[in-house]
């Protein structure tokens, strides 16, 4: 099961947000998979792959529905604190919206 804040619905609908980052100690989802996003509907999981913090670009920002990657690193030390983080792996998660 995937979760999504309600903020960024909207933007997975126009397809202005078509991936997300995630802090996890081990991949939570595989590429191919759909999940029910619950006040969303369903996303095809299209591709899993573990990616460097220091390393995301503008163009990775953009995709995930941000206007620049200082945005995107804000938002993501917010979700993430440091303390969380140790021991654990950043995956990008690249989707397609399916359907209510």
């Amino acid at each position: 099961m995937l979760f999504l804040k309600k903020q960024y619905f909207d933007a997975i609908r126009a397809g202005t947000k078509t991936t997300t980052l995630r802090y996890w100690q081990s991949r939570q989802v595989k590429p191919g998979s759909v999940h029910w996003v619950r006040g969303l509907g369903q996303l095809h999981v299209k591709s899993v792959q573990i990616v460097e913090f220091n390393e995301l670009t503008d163009a990775d920002a953009r995709r995930d529905g941000f206007e620049s990657l200082d945005d995107l690193k804000r938002t993501l030390e917010e979700y993430y604190p440091t303390e969380t983080r140790n021991g654990r792996d950043l995956y990008l998660l690249e989707f397609e919206y399916l359907s209510k």
